[in-house]
């Protein structure tokens, strides 16, 4: 089982322009992957697109949500008229990508749980994936760790707040430490002698409290970020574009009308984001 197998589809032509990547999430948890796609191919041009209207994803059920990533999805690329369509979200990738890929002509590069890295990286064989809920009772999940355990005790814990977390951190509005360690806590377990010393983060959302991870572990462990191989998946579908990336700033668009707080602009300008847009898409 490849660890994108389903997740792309279509190569990208050879261009003589610098490709232009949308860049979907339910949030801000994207921006994960903006970060690590803009350090593997700087040479593209960026658009960055929340569903903001619609998050957090985990409330829909699988066909509304599949509905309305077919309908933003629709929207955008109507607007943008990308080269690549990079989809920044477990839940959306494992749901609706098959439907995505069927209705347009483009690439369309998911993201999965970074299950395989983690595992490869464990010593005392003892994994934790941490995931939101919905990723947690979805059978890819659980078929991803049957391909990949190799022998690995993994552990699945689904964080049900975490993800509004990492968006309020964003916002300024950080929750406290001790709500924080709560939620990471059952990663950590201790069994006949061995304890986790791996924790694939099964969302991009939570990747932008990996800072605040390591100073609350019980004990140090790898938390395992699968931005990196999204982007070395983009790398391999685009190439190396000869041409730099347009002078006009990287662009944020969301999906309602909600005015943004000043430390989230500060923290979208702080990646690039410079120009923020609006495509209200309330949710149905």
């Amino acid at each position: 089982m490849d660890l994108f197998a389903g997740l792309a589809n279509t190569t990208l032509p050879r261009l003589d322009r610098a490709p232009k990547v949308l860049v979907f999430d339910s949030g801000l948890g994207g921006l994960t992957v903006l970060g690590a796609l803009t350090a593997a191919l700087p040479s593209a041009d960026y658009v960055y697109a929340a569903d903001d209207a619609a998050f957090p994803y985990g409330g829909l059920s699988d066909e509304a949500l599949v509905a309305r990533v077919l309908r933003v999805i629709d929207r955008l690329i109507q607007r943008e008229r990308p080269d690549l369509v990079v989809v920044a979200c477990n839940t959306a990738s494992t749901l609706a990508l098959p439907a995505l890929r069927a209705r347009f002509d483009l690439p369309f590069v998911g993201t999965v749980p970074a299950i395989k890295p983690a595992v490869a990286a464990t010593r005392s064989g003892v994994v934790a994936v941490l995931a939101t809920p919905g990723t947690v009772r979805r059978e890819h999940t659980r078929a991803m760790i049957d391909a990949f355990a190799d022998g690995a005790q993994v552990v699945l814990v689904g964080a049900p707040n975490l993800a509004a977390f990492a968006e309020a951190e964003l916002r300024g509005a950080p929750v406290d430490d001790a709500t924080l360690a709560a939620e990471i806590g059952p990663c950590f377990v201790e069994s006949a002698g061995r304890r986790t010393d791996s924790v694939a983060l099964a969302c991009t959302h939570f990747p932008l409290l990996t800072g605040r991870f390591r100073r609350l572990a019980p004990w140090p462990v790898d938390w395992i970020d699968p931005a990196p191989a999204v982007a070395r998946r983009v790398v391999a579908l685009v190439g190396r574009s000869p041409s730099p990336r347009p002078g006009a700033p990287m662009r944020a668009l969301f999906t309602s009308e909600r005015p943004l707080p000043s430390a989230l602009e500060a923290a979208l300008e702080s990646r690039g984001l410079t120009a923020i847009e609006r495509e209200p898409l309330p949710l149905d």
